[in-house]
């Protein structure tokens, strides 16, 4: 048996910590049963939205589940039950309908049981407009034979994501390339498509739930997606965590907010100086990203006018300022700050006076769960990232003072932190404290992992098979803890790059 000291043991840990960080993958194009499940259950009770213009597919899977649903006396009183439940709470704006049950399925667990992830009280508005359907859910999915349908036709859904896995991956490939920017994926940050058909090809959904970022799409019949709102969503998925730099130099934009009070954009934007500096910048880049090199400039700079007419009153100046940038090998995660510093508030001031605001705004495609909440955490973990465990683990214990964002989260970004700074016990503290109020899975998932490794790396076979096993109980959507909490129940956990 191998002999390991303390400080190896230390270093692994760090190692493993860094490593997994590297490999989590940028942008996860991917189908989801919890989605399909609460898209059928819609689909039957009535939402036809786009009905003719949707994917063949999405009639198939309403006849078959209408079918399973009108088969027995059981089925055909939950689906009542249930169809009562969404007459009752139907919107006139199909796509505001569809959205709430969109949102409602991003926040709930695998069926059959579809747990919802936090207490319904932190569901986001609309979720929390159909939290009874939730109710219902579980028995209909049984009655109906749900994961039966689901089953039947997997190979299509997979084929679907293959199909888009190509345009999706040239359009993030494209934009980090244009920003001259690598995203670096790490735990506790991510991106996600998910396709389905059952929804309306003329809808994406979009939504910003703390650190993670969904796009929920539905090809049409045509095969189309809608590339530029995926790419909408990615830039802010890129930008959102940079603004958390610079707090201060964003804080001198306040006196902005006065000059956009009539603008039609959203009241977030009129609320907050951060989402309306970096909801500029975004559409600054679009306009310099439309079209190909021989889109004449008049169209870009008519996208730049029309944006600024809605009191993105910031575009003007991010277009001119990209335009340089173009030219300087320099990339943004160098030029991001300077840019910012350099903003002459009284000039924009000025400028944004002189508009007339356009009497009605694009209606903003990403959603926030709760805006006010999650910045504390969201820069804790930029500073992880940027190899500042320190500032990690006070902005997290900020968070966890305050009372206002999750705990779960907020310690095990500071097992992570300690983690870096060689500190093993109270690593191993911090994880145990995560899992006493973590709700996310995630969360859950990687700090049994973590845990597991740490009791294996002690020589305590027994402690880390039970933490390997919680944590493939709570992986069950996250296919790389998963694979992880496998390896550990198969082999005691070996660091592959180092040796005694």
């Amino acid at each position: 048996m191998k002999l390991r000291s303390p400080l190896f043991a230390v270093l692994v840990a760090l190692a493993t910590q860094i490593s997994f960080a590297e490999n989590v993958p940028k942008v996860v194009l991917d189908t989801n049963e919890t989605l399909f499940s609460v898209l059928a259950a819609i689909n039957n009770c009535g939402y036809d939205a786009a009905l003719a213009e949707s994917n063949p597919l999405r009639a198939q899977i309403r006849a078959e589940v209408a079918k399973a649903a009108a088969a027995d006396d059981p089925a055909k009183e939950i689906t009542s039950t249930l169809c009562q439940f969404y007459a009752d709470h139907q919107l006139p704006d199909p796509g505001r309908n569809l959205a709430q049950y969109v949102s409602l399925a991003l926040y709930l667990g695998p069926p059959p049981e579809f747990t919802p992830k936090v207490k319904l009280a932190d569901l986001p508005p609309d979720a929390s407009y159909v939290s009874g359907f939730t109710a219902m859910l579980p028995k209909f999915y049984d009655e109906a034979g749900l994961h039966a349908i689901w089953q039947r036709h997997r190979e299509q859904y997979a084929a679907l994501t293959d199909r888009y896995h190509e345009p999706i991956a040239k359009m993030t490939f494209d934009t980090e390339i244009y920003l001259k920017l690598a995203s670096a994926g790490y735990l506790g940050q991510g991106f996600t498509v998910y396709l389905d058909p059952l929804g309306s090809p003329e809808e994406t959904n979009a939504r910003e739930y703390g650190p993670d970022y969904y796009v929920v799409i539905s090809p049409g019949g045509n095969g189309s997606l809608k590339m530029e709102q995926i790419r909408h969503t990615y830039l802010h998925y890129l930008l959102d965590p940079m603004a958390l730099k610079y707090p201060t130099a964003i804080g001198r934009l306040k006196p902005l907010l006065e000059d956009v009070k009539k603008a039609p954009m959203d009241q977030s934007f009129k609320n907050d100086p951060s989402l309306l500096l970096t909801e500029s910048f975004i559409r600054a880049v679009e306009a310099r990203m439309v079209g190909t090199r021989k889109t004449p400039e008049a169209e870009r700079q008519q996208l730049v006018d029309d944006s600024m007419r809605q009191g993105f009153v910031l575009t003007q100046y991010f277009y001119d300022a990209l335009i340089k940038m173009e030219k300087d090998p320099a990339g943004l995660r160098t030029a991001y700050g300077p840019l910012v510093e350099a903003i002459d508030v009284r000039k924009e001031q000025k400028t944004a006076a002189e508009l007339t605001f356009a009497r009605k705004a694009d209606q903003e495609l990403l959603h926030l769960s709760q805006p006010a909440q999650g910045k504390l955490l969201v820069a804790a973990e930029q500073r992880l990232t940027a190899g500042d465990p320190e500032s990690a683990e006070k902005l997290a214990q900020q968070a966890l003072d305050a009372h206002q964002e999750d705990a779960g989260r907020a310690l095990f970004i500071m097992a992570q932190a300690a983690t870096m700074n060689r500190d093993m016990q109270g690593a191993r503290n911090y994880f145990e404290q995560a899992l006493g109020v973590a709700h996310e899975p995630k969360v859950v998932a990687w700090s049994h992992i973590y845990l597991g490794r740490i009791f294996d790396l002690q020589e305590n076979r027994e402690a880390a098979l039970d933490h390997y096993r919680a944590a493939l109980t709570a992986s069950a959507s996250l296919p790389e803890a998963k694979a992880a909490a496998e390896k550990g129940i198969e082999q005691p956990y070996e660091p592959p790059s180092h040796s005694q």
